[in-house]
């Protein structure tokens, strides 16, 4: 039997809410916590974890996809020892492969399954099939807001598909770019006033990360900000989310296995 897998997904409906930067900083600070971290880049269309870091990716998942070669020969080591799993940069979708491409990328991340304690997956922005399909086979559903009402406007798009068509009904909601801890929480209580009056989904609030100016430092020298900048407000208040995140329960049956969330991940797609 292989080890569980803790699958998490980080989306947030509306690009620019900082959730790639989010993701990639999540999933090195539970790696500092003694997670072995594999982070997806589930924009299958636009990569951008490994532009962030400025690593140099010849491959990436469409190759696996077409049967060019294996998981193993594109993972990229990063930061802490995570391994990341590259993106397309084509126009690659889910929906379009055949079914002996969903057999051939089931197989190859199952065959990773046993050196991953946590996959962390950066979705896409918006309400496409991909991410509605990423975020389906997920344990965790993270969404990212800010203080903007296009922001909140957008995760609330998103969650209400994915609760009303979807049937999941648990969300763990983080406050980006925030000026003050209290406006984190005001952001919280816009989303849990709506969502309490038309959805059946409970809210679990993550907490806040402050607006910081080394994020955009750490971006332009492509570097993770929770390394270069490790005692900035950023970094910070992301390590104490990482330790929440760490102490989540992890799967118990089968469904935590990677082959599972593949297997989820493709009905999506299909369906």
């Amino acid at each position: 039997m292989t080890k569980p897998v803790k699958v998490i997904s980080v989306t947030g409906g509306k690009g620019g809410v900082g959730k790639s930067n989010l993701s990639l900083n999540l999933a090195i600070s539970m790696a500092m916590e003694g997670n072995r971290v594999m982070l997806l880049d589930a924009d299958l269309g636009l990569a951008n974890i490994d532009v962030m870091l400025g690593l140099q990716v010849k491959r990436n998942l469409s190759h696996v996809i077409k049967g060019e070669c294996e998981l193993v020969d594109i993972v990229i080591k990063g930061p802490e020892g995570i391994s990341i799993v590259p993106a397309a940069s084509g126009t690659q979708s889910m929906a379009s492969l055949s079914e002996m491409e969903h057999v051939g990328l089931i197989r190859a991340f199952s065959s990773l399954s046993e050196q991953v304690d946590t996959l962390i997956i950066d979705t896409a922005a918006g309400i496409s099939d991909n991410v509605i399909s990423f975020t389906l086979a997920s344990q965790e559903v993270v969404v990212v807001v800010c203080d903007e009402p296009t922001s909140i406007t957008d995760a609330y798009a998103l969650m209400k598909i994915l609760n009303c068509e979807h049937d999941i009904y648990k969300f763990r909601i983080l406050a980006n770019m925030v000026r003050s801890p209290q406006e984190g929480k005001n952001v919280f209580a816009k989303l849990s006033a709506v969502t309490e009056r038309f959805l059946d989904a409970t809210l679990d609030y993550m907490g806040s990360v402050p607006f910081d100016e080394n994020v955009r430092n750490a971006t332009k020298k492509q570097k993770a900000l929770v390394q270069l900048f490790p005692r900035s407000p950023a970094s910070v208040a992301i390590r104490q989310i990482a330790k929440k995140m760490h102490d989540w329960p992890k799967p118990i049956s089968a469904s935590g296995n990677i082959e599972f969330f593949m297997e989820r991940l493709v009905r999506g797609a299909l369906g």
